[in-house]
């Protein structure tokens, strides 16, 4: 299922056009950049509103993000206190961010595949059904993608389910 693509919301200064062109980032561009990116920054907060930003390997399957982090690690305690996630690329100049909540997998809902497809990409392998591991998963809301050389025409907000 693909996002609904429109301008997205910021103050006039920034100059963005409102009418839909050929010049916004196109869905599959977007898609090509998260599942080719090696690492990916991911942005939590804490119960009392802490943020934290850190990197992460991660694997973009079947339109979502997955992530692995220890649930004892702070990125992990605070997904459990509250599961509102961040997610942005490591480029300034092709911006890639998805904004949604996140939800910790165990067992089956961990999508068959994707040991193997961890290893090809980072060459370590680890054990999905193992209760210890946190392997999350990010359904974006909303994500957002701009080129910085051409900002006012590319930007585009895409919208999954009306987020």
């Amino acid at each position: 299922m693909q996002p609904e693509g429109s301008r997205p919301q910021m103050p006039v200064g920034y100059g963005i056009e409102s009418e839909l062109t050929h010049e916004m980032v196109p869905w599959s561009a977007v898609s090509d950049q998260l599942a080719g990116a090696r690492n990916y920054w991911i942005v939590t907060a804490s119960p009392t509103g802490r943020p934290h930003a850190m990197p992460v390997w991660g694997l973009w399957l079947d339109e979502a993000f997955y992530f692995s982090t220890d649930p004892s690690s702070r990125k992990g305690r605070n997904l459990a206190a509250n599961p509102r996630l961040v997610v942005h690329l490591e480029s300034g100049d092709d911006v890639v961010i998805l904004e949604g909540a996140a939800e910790r997998l165990g067992g089956e809902s961990v999508p068959p595949g994707f040991a193997d497809a961890y290893e090809a990409k980072y060459g370590f392998r680890f054990d999905p059904s193992d209760p210890a591991l946190g392997i999350y998963r990010l359904r974006a809301r909303v994500a957002f993608a701009w080129r910085e050389a051409d900002f006012p025409k590319s930007a585009t907000r895409w919208r999954f389910g009306g987020g």
